[in-house]
């Protein structure tokens, strides 16, 4: 009973500040999902690479914090296979199986559960802390998408790297920063913020 009590007082990651169990657990998964669909046709294309610029990283990355691991987990799963099934939600209102950039998507649901998990152990309390969570949850959604590129491509690492890591790291450490300043902000709004 004080384990539950002392939960409530202390929420793990930011979902938990919200009253209910499943049905606000399901509404967060598909909540989730559906935001990182919204965030995926934010879509800059660059010339010479398959990846687009998107908000879908950093979509992916928030849902993680926010959630924790199982949720933020579900919420990539239900995305993926929603995406592969034909809903039109991946990058451009894309969808199937035969799109490139599939590896990165199936990276978020590594990344967005190791995000949860970091997340609720407090790593997502101050910035420097945060920097360092994002940054994690970014190369495994770059270690999921690049082997995938290579083989859909046919190409060699270098040149997966040179497509999919490289023109993205300036984006992608703005979103981390971005990360970084809002979610200790969030905390600190809630007025349950605490040091670990």
């Amino acid at each position: 009973m004080a384990t539950a009590h002392a939960a409530q007082r202390h929420p793990a990651v930011l979902g938990d500040l919200l009253p209910g169990s499943l049905a606000r657990d399901a509404a967060l998964v598909a909540g989730a999902a559906a935001f990182v669909g919204v965030a995926a046709q934010i879509a800059v294309p660059l010339p010479g690479t398959p990846v687009p610029v998107t908000g879908q990283t950093f979509a992916v990355l928030l849902a993680g914090a926010a959630l924790g691991p199982a949720r933020a987990g579900l919420a990539m799963l239900m995305y993926l296979l929603a995406g592969m099934a034909g809903m039109p939600w991946f990058t451009d209102a894309g969808s199937g199986t035969g799109v490139p950039t599939l590896g990165y998507v199936i990276g978020f649901i590594a990344a967005a559960a190791a995000v949860g998990a970091l997340a609720r152990r407090g790593a997502d309390r101050t910035p420097l802390r945060t920097t360092a969570t994002m940054l994690a949850g970014t190369l495994i959604m770059y270690a999921a998408g690049v082997p995938y590129l290579m083989a859909s491509l046919h190409i060699d690492l270098g040149a997966a790297l040179d497509l999919g890591v490289t023109p993205f790291l300036a984006g992608d450490a703005l979103k981390v920063l971005l990360a970084a300043g809002l979610l200790p902000a969030a905390w600190k709004l809630t007025g349950t913020a605490r040091g670990r």
